[in-house]
C-alpha cells in the first residue's frame, strides 16, 4: 500500500500523490521545540514519514496524537508504529481540539491546504490556533511550483493573520515535488 494507491482510490481524502521525503520531514520537525514538547499533534500523517521524524525527536515522556481522515492510512499507521507515545485517531483535523483535550506545544501538518475549500481551511487553521499553547509552534509545507497560485497566497495570508511570527524555510529540493516549510508561532 502506498500514498499513491490511496490517492487514486480516494483523491478527495488523500491530498498527496507521493510520500514526502525524509529531507522534508527533517525540515518540518527542525527548530520547533519537539525535544522539549509534552504534547505534539500531527494532522494528516498519511504513511508516517513525518510521524517517524517527530517520534525521533520526542522525549520519552512526551505524547504524539496523529489525526488521519483516511481510514486505510489511519489503520496502517496504527498497525506499523509500535510506540507507546503515539495515539492515532481516525477523524477530521477540524475536530482536533476535542480529540486532543489539552493545549499542544506543536502541531505538524501534512494537510493539502491549497486544495481545500477556503472555509474548511479557515476552520482547521482556527482549530490549530485554538489548540496551541501560547508560544506553541505550527509547521506545514507547500509545494514550490504552486506557491504563486491564489490559493497558496491566500493560505500564507491566513497564516500571517492567525500567528504572531511566520517564517519560510529554504526550498527542500530532494522532495517530489520540491517544497518549503511554513513555521508559525502562536501569539502569546
Amino acid at each position: 500500500m502506498s500514498i499513491t494507491t490511496e490517492f487514486l482510490r480516494r483523491p478527495l481524502m488523500t491530498g498527496a500523490v507521493a510520500a514526502s521525503s525524509r529531507r522534508l520531514a527533517y525540515a518540518m520537525t527542525e527548530g520547533i521545540g519537539l525535544e522539549e514538547a509534552r504534547l505534539v499533534v500531527e494532522l494528516g500523517p498519511g504513511t508516517g514519514v513525518f510521524t517517524d521524524a517527530i517520534l525521533a525527536r520526542l522525549a520519552p515522556a512526551a505524547r504524539l496524537v496523529a489525526i488521519e481522515l483516511n481510514p486505510v492510512l489511519a489503520a496502517r499507521l496504527s498497525a506499523t508504529r509500535r510506540d507507546a507515545r503515539l495515539t492515532v485517531i481516525r477523524g477530521s483535523a477540524a475536530e482536533l481540539a476535542a480529540a486532543v483535550g489539552e493545549p499542544a506545544d506543536a502541531v505538524v501538518s501534512g494537510l493539502p491546504w491549497t486544495v481545500m475549500p477556503r472555509e474548511q481551511r479557515g476552520h482547521i487553521l482556527d482549530a490549530v490556533a485554538e489548540v496551541l499553547a501560547p508560544g506553541g509552534r505550527f509547521t506545514t509545507f507547500a509545494y514550490l511550483h504552486a506557491s504563486w497560485t491564489p490559493p497558496a497566497r491566500h493560505f500564507t495570508a491566513e497564516l500571517a493573520c492567525r500567528f504572531g511570527k511566520l517564517e519560510r524555510s529554504t526550498v527542500v529540493w530532494p522532495n517530489l515535488p520540491p517544497a518549503f516549510v511554513h513555521r508559525a508561532t502562536r501569539k502569546p
